[in-house]
């Protein structure tokens, strides 16, 4: 079973980055949900809200790719650590396109049900992302040889 979880995580993800938004939403449970508290985020909780965001996101990021470093299944999870890059070319909510580069680690925990994916958990490093893409200066921050 977590080989085959795998499998379907793999091919949702494949789907997001060939803009399959069809293929996509086949994947996802009726009761899908998706949590994150990067940016203070509500929870995704319908298939067509999950839809709606990734299709906003690739109109931000139109380059956009995610790309697995590993996964990790047991029972009905599996988790992904990958590597999200893309260029800012729209609006990211009231931020204006940068036209600069984003390349940000995530880690998601897919839970899986009946052969779809019933519920994600998602975070990343909103920070460091928003210093890329130029949308904050990194003032006051340590760099790593101001700890001695």
């Amino acid at each position: 079973m977590t080989e085959r979880n795998k499998r379907l995580v793999r091919e949702f993800i494949d789907a997001a980055n060939g803009k399959d938004w069809e293929r996509c939403g086949a994947m996802l449970a009726p009761g899908f949900v998706r949590h994150s508290s990067t940016h203070g985020q509500a929870d995704i909780d319908t298939r067509e809200r999950l839809l709606k965001y990734l299709r906003a996101e690739s109109e931000t990021f139109p380059d956009g790719r995610e790309t697995i470093n590993f996964l990790v299944a047991e029972e009905d999870k599996v988790v992904v650590h990958s590597r999200c890059q893309g260029t800012q070319q729209g609006p990211m909510g009231s931020l204006p396109p940068s036209g600069r580069i984003l390349s940000a680690d995530l880690i998601s925990i897919y839970r899986l049900a009946d052969g779809r994916i019933a519920e994600v958990w998602t975070e990343w490093d909103s920070l460091t992302g928003l210093i890329q893409l130029g949308h904050l200066e990194p003032v006051g921050l340590w760099k790593p040889d101001d700890r001695g």
